[in-house]
């Protein structure tokens, strides 16, 4: 009886399905322990708060000039306004860097007074970068003939579809400089107008 239960197990493990069941355990197992790496901090823990590292600037001009000129520099840019009040301003512009690579960039913008005179103010700013890649979605179909017997014809289409792959916050250096510079430079023609 021993030897019929050893014979049977024997069978059972050479089996194929058991072997790809075990090859599975064994590479879910794998891939566990790699993407649990303990020596990755997790992204809001290198978040700094450090002053040096600021995404804002201080003007010499009130909420609504500081605005102003922040729209200015983003259409004389290119970038396209998405939403516009008193204080906050959003835009976007769009990208393709590959033949099957979209990347939009939106723009905020909020606008604070500093002071209790009205005459400073503070222009706080943040770009996201969303990157998009082209998916083939293949349809077919098939037309039968019934004159003709069972004869089908394949028909295929496809859909194509941009599908978000990343998103990230432009991290605070020249980016955000070269758009500050480009605000201060418009901040004199709107004194101009006065």
């Amino acid at each position: 009886m021993a030897d019929n239960e050893m014979s049977w197990l024997s069978s059972f493990c050479r089996s194929s399905s058991v072997r790809q069941v075990l090859a599975g355990m064994l590479l879910l197992g794998v891939l566990a322990a790699c993407t649990s790496s303990p020596d990755r901090p997790p992204v809001y823990q290198r978040e700094g708060f450090a002053a040096d590292e600021t995404f804002s600037r201080l003007f010499d001009a009130g909420v609504e000039e500081t605005c102003e000129a922040a729209r200015r520099a983003l259409l004389s840019q290119g970038y396209r306004m998405t939403a516009e009040v008193h204080d906050f301003l959003s835009a976007s512009k769009s990208f393709q860097p590959e033949g099957e690579v979209h990347v939009q960039i939106v723009f905020n913008v909020v606008c604070a007074p500093v002071g209790t005179e009205g005459k400073l103010a503070m222009a706080y700013v943040s770009a996201v970068q969303d990157r998009y890649a082209l998916k083939k979605n293949p349809n077919s179909a098939s037309v039968g003939v019934a004159a003709l017997g069972s004869l089908s014809i394949p028909l295929s289409a496809s859909e194509d579809s941009l599908v978000k792959v990343a998103s990230e916050t432009i991290p605070a250096g020249l980016f955000y400089d070269r758009f500050f510079v480009l605000m201060q430079h418009n901040l004199p023609a709107l004194e101009d107008k006065r």
